[in-house]
């Protein structure tokens, strides 16, 4: 409904300020770019491809959690490479669902976590986290009054939309409660590389024995500003990842292999872009936290990510995220994305995706400051 609003307005010529969609608005570091080409040029790399990914991606992959985590990985057994991680997850989903399964999801969750498990039949038990609640209590009572035991446990941080963060020790209760309770934990780090004031985002594979049972999720789409080229992986315990590529079998022939060459080469190669691309983040979030509370809506400052979840002001709370959404593209021509869309205990927020320029973030910071100093008349009209 907000994408419609949107595009109407600007039908109209008017110019929509965009913090909606998760979509980097920078290009792709260029010696990635140019291994691409070169590697396209090669007519062999035209053929099909390897549906759980060429060797070389694979080792560059286990090499990556080597330097970034300290954490060894088998590229034949205990890795592969996946269309982007919202294919990898929903056919993990199909691979491992039985009609009627109990999975336990967070909320509010990026969609693709419920609705991949959804599609392959399951039952989905969410439960809520936030940073004024015990989530490990939730999750007790949850799975407590449940039957059967859900199968399935995934967490996702840094989180998308809440862009809440964990440490190590989180993780281990994790492994702990999946080990009693016999359940598969699916992690989703695509953001573990996107943090900032010295936060560094672990990987529940560095828990021990955590390969028993889990399975980790990773994006090469903000990272490195890649998210058209659709490259992402799965590592960690070799059931899940047999599971999966066995249906993957099935299903794709893979990557385009010259996409996967130049993925192999972002993996391997300089990771200054990174830091650029880390810092780009930074000083957006900066802007647009400080603007805001310039402006009179004080919000958290994320420390990791690319988003601010957003807290609705109190005036306008009541009428819930979707209708405040509608609200400010009307009054102040500014998109984002109303937090139920990601699960009703996100009702009372929005996300705001760090995906315009500092210009634009000011722009959008002085058109919402005029609709929040107008906020009583505008609610009434």
């Amino acid at each position: 409904m907000v994408n419609e609003l949107k595009y109407a307005a600007r039908q109209r010529g008017e110019d929509v300020i965009d913090f909606g969609m998760g979509n980097p608005d920078q290009s792709t570091p260029q010696h990635i770019i140019d291994k691409l080409c070169e590697a396209a040029k090669d007519g062999r790399n035209h053929r099909y491809s390897l549906s759980r990914g060429i060797n070389g991606l694979r080792r560059a992959v286990c090499a990556f959690y080597q330097r970034r985590f300290d954490v060894d990985l088998d590229p034949s057994s205990e890795a592969i490479v996946t269309i982007g991680s919202k294919e990898g997850l929903s056919h993990l989903a199909l691979a491992i669902t039985e009609p009627g399964m109990n999975v336990v999801v967070p909320s509010p969750t990026y969609p693709i976590h419920e609705y991949s498990f959804i599609i392959a039949g399951a039952d989905i038990l969410r439960v809520p986290i936030h940073r004024d609640r015990d989530f490990f209590e939730d999750l007790q009572n949850a799975v407590a009054d449940c039957w059967p035991t859900p199968k399935v446990l995934l967490v996702n941080f840094p989180s998308n939309p809440t862009a809440q963060v964990v440490d190590l020790e989180f993780y281990q209760k994790v492994v702990e409660f999946a080990r009693e309770h016999k359940m598969w934990v699916i992690s989703d780090i695509a953001y573990s590389e996107i943090c900032f004031d010295d936060y560094k985002a672990p990987s529940i594979l560095q828990v021990p024995g955590a390969k028993d049972l889990a399975v980790e999720f990773y994006s090469l789409s903000k990272t490195y500003n890649m998210p058209g080229w659709r490259v992402g992986f799965a590592v960690g315990n070799q059931t899940l990842i047999h599971a999966l590529t066995r249906i993957k079998s099935y299903l794709d022939y893979g990557m385009f292999q010259p996409i996967q060459i130049a993925a192999t080469v972002a993996l391997n190669g300089p990771q200054d872009c990174v830091d650029d691309i880390v810092a780009m983040y930074k000083s957006r979030r900066d802007v647009l936290c400080d603007g805001l509370a310039a402006a009179g809506w004080s919000i958290e400052r994320p420390k990791a990510s690319m988003f601010a979840w957003a807290e609705i002001p109190e005036e306008f709370k009541k009428m819930g995220s979707l209708e405040f959404s509608k609200l400010l593209i009307k009054e102040a021509q500014v998109a984002v994305s109303p937090g139920v869309g990601f699960g009703r205990y996100g009702d009372d927020h929005v996300r705001i995706a760090l995906i315009e320029n500092e210009h634009r973030t000011r722009q959008a910071i002085r058109s919402i400051k005029r609709f929040l100093h107008a906020g009583g008349d505008t609610q009434a009209d």
